[in-house]
């Protein structure tokens, strides 16, 4: 199973049409959240309804799982807090969003909100916790935030990641925890696109402007994460130890190649003479 996982992409609109391009070379979309953007100039109903719209084709071309992040948050609960009640409206669509399980295979994939307050911490506990009892070879998570202390939530001066985060990860083992949410991470000193607690992998894409959008690709059956970013392609082994740098990627699968010519024609070039 490939799997091409993105986040942040903040209401870019290029961003979003690469994103239908490059879907169907792969067996699932992980749009880690932050699909919108609250500083944008555009109202935010309107910013709902053209992603939704992306999110409609996206899910006719393959599976898509998308979970909120502190940017899609649109409403507050009875009780005060701030939700995104336009992500749960995508289940209407096929799609796996916040709250949600979705096994492929041999692999749970647990769907986990942007918590803003104790009762949807309090509901996201207990999701991790039935979800567990359900897990399978593979079990992974996507939650917009990473883990506090880690490399994929360095910000350059200060982390920026989720405490709680970090204990669920200790009480649970997951295979994989996939987010986003701090930018700069994979392109500042001390700061990293993937990172290993335990057993556990976790991942930020990290942001680029411009098209195409920094995503990861994980090939599940070859046991490989690739991060691709401007004029950069890694890759590292799953089933090995943590090892920094990732080593960059010397010859791409045929897919992958294709990939890169949809992103940058430039960087294909290259690897098509090396492979």
């Amino acid at each position: 199973m490939r799997c091409l996982v993105v986040a942040d992409l903040h209401y870019s609109l290029p961003q979003f049409d690469w994103l239908l391009a490059a879907a169907p070379e792969f067996d699932l979309v992980i749009f880690a959240g932050d699909a919108l953007d609250i500083g944008s100039a555009v109202d935010f109903r309107a910013q709902i309804v053209v992603v939704k719209k992306y999110l409609s084709l996206l899910s006719g071309l393959t599976r898509v799982i998308l979970c909120s992040g502190n940017h899609d948050l649109d409403e507050r609960s009875a009780e005060g807090e701030k939700i995104s009640r336009w992500i749960g409206e995508v289940r209407e669509l096929g799609i796996a969003c916040d709250g949600d399980s979705l096994v492929i295979s041999d692999t749970l994939f647990t769907v986990c909100p942007w918590w803003d307050g104790p009762l949807v911490k309090s509901r996201l506990e207990s999701q991790l916790g039935e979800a567990a009892a359900q897990r399978l070879r593979q079990w992974i998570w996507v939650h917009h935030a990473p883990p506090a202390n880690s490399p994929t939530s360095w910000g350059g001066k200060r982390f920026f990641g989720d405490v709680e985060l970090v204990q669920w990860i200790k009480d649970y083992q997951p295979s994989m925890v996939i987010s986003g949410h701090v930018h700069e991470s994979p392109f500042i000193p001390d700061g990293s696109w993937f990172d290993r607690l335990g057993t556990t992998w976790v991942f930020n894409t990290g942001l680029q402007h411009g098209r195409p959008p920094v995503c990861i690709v994980l090939d599940l059956d070859e046991s490989t994460a690739y991060w691709l970013a401007a004029g950069e392609a890694q890759c590292i082994d799953l089933r090995a130890p943590l090892l920094r740098p990732a080593a960059p990627v010397q010859n791409p699968p045929p897919w992958l190649i294709s990939l890169d010519r949809i992103a940058d024609p430039s960087l294909a070039r290259p690897a098509s003479a090396a492979g």
